[in-house]
């Protein structure tokens, strides 16, 4: 399955109408590198290939026109013949009218604002592809899908797979920052691991939840828009317990509600220690500081097994046992 993700960054506008930014161009730069690859194993190593990035800006030799972007973005939707997965994002102006939202392109002016939001939904909704994935770094950008007759009725427009990650609300303007917006400088952050799973991966609606809790009640409010069928990872940090530990969880627990016998064979300390089952401890470990183990009787696991005490999983630990029990790892 292919995994292609465009990035659009415009600071300079030709047209007076539209002020130049600072920033984002290197939003879209740095949103490239961060989806290029997963985590590795070591801090700061490069891990496996994650999204075919191609990263537009308009200071980069290109002329982002609303032509261009409509030609680019035909292209990503269309390459999975409906097999594929897609990511689009943009930071730069946006505008709202009263005809829709538009994404303001390079050649924009202020009768023509540049590529229609609408447009690009539409792309997604028959691109047919697996998931597609849109975030827009831009003001107005939460006007994207939504339909009005102009007399109070509305509905939002998403295609099935589709997500829709918008900074700010469709009558909100998006805030820039020092070297990254608001907006963009908090995905870096989700994404590096700031809202990973147990497993390290990163959904879109893990995204949302958190950038919906770091921005207060005065501050722009992001916008999360899905049809999605399922929680496919945008991109995997580094885990908090690996597969091959969750997939172990039914042969120490024979049903999710059962308790696990310790003794001091499990301390490494104690003169019974026992090489496999201090490598049980040392799982165990590992599961509880992800919050899926829990001690029965003492605080700390070195008691739990001293004093011959029992552990057993917690409610987050049971759901992860039963996804063992179906071998999703």
């Amino acid at each position: 399955m292919s995994r292609l993700a465009l990035l659009v960054g415009i600071n300079r506008y030709e047209s007076d109408a539209f002020e130049n930014l600072s920033c984002c161009e290197a939003d879209a730069t740095a949103m490239g590198e961060m989806l290029a690859r997963h985590a590795g194993d070591t801090k700061g190593g490069e891990g496996p290939r994650n999204y075919a990035t191609r990263v537009l800006t308009g200071d980069g030799g290109t002329r982002i026109s609303a032509e261009l972007l409509r030609s680019e973005i035909d292209r990503l939707m269309n390459h999975g013949m409906g097999d594929g997965q897609s990511l689009f994002y943009f930071s730069g102006h946006g505008l709202a009218n009263d005809k829709g939202g538009y994404l303001v392109t390079q050649d924009a002016t202020a009768e023509n604002p540049g590529y229609p939001m609408q447009d690009l939904l539409d792309a997604a909704n028959r691109s047919g592809n697996t998931s597609v994935v849109i975030i827009l770094d831009c003001c107005h950008s939460g006007q994207i899908g939504n339909i009005t007759d102009g007399e109070g009725f509305n509905e939002v427009s998403i295609g099935p797979n589709v997500t829709v990650l918008a900074a700010s609300g469709a009558s909100q303007k998006s805030a820039e920052g020092w070297e990254h917006s608001v907006f963009t400088g908090l995905l870096l952050e989700a994404l590096d691991g700031g809202a990973s799973d147990v497993r390290g991966e990163v959904s879109a609606a893990a995204l949302y939840a958190y950038l919906e809790q770091s921005l207060g009640p005065w501050d722009q409010r992001p916008v999360y828009k899905s049809y999605a069928r399922r929680l496919e990872a945008i991109r995997r940090a580094a885990p908090a317990v690996a597969d091959e530990v969750l997939a172990r969880l039914p042969k120490w627990f024979a049903s999710p509600g059962d308790a696990y016998a310790m003794d001091p064979s499990y301390e490494r300390t104690s003169d019974e220690a026992d090489p496999e089952h201090i490598e049980v401890f040392d799982h165990f470990k590992e599961l509880r500081n992800a919050h899926l183990l829990q001690t029965d009787q003492y605080e700390d696991l070195y008691y739990t097994a001293l004093n011959s005490g029992a552990v057993s999983l917690t409610p987050q630990g049971r759901l992860f046992w039963k996804r063992a029990k179906r071998d999703d790892f």
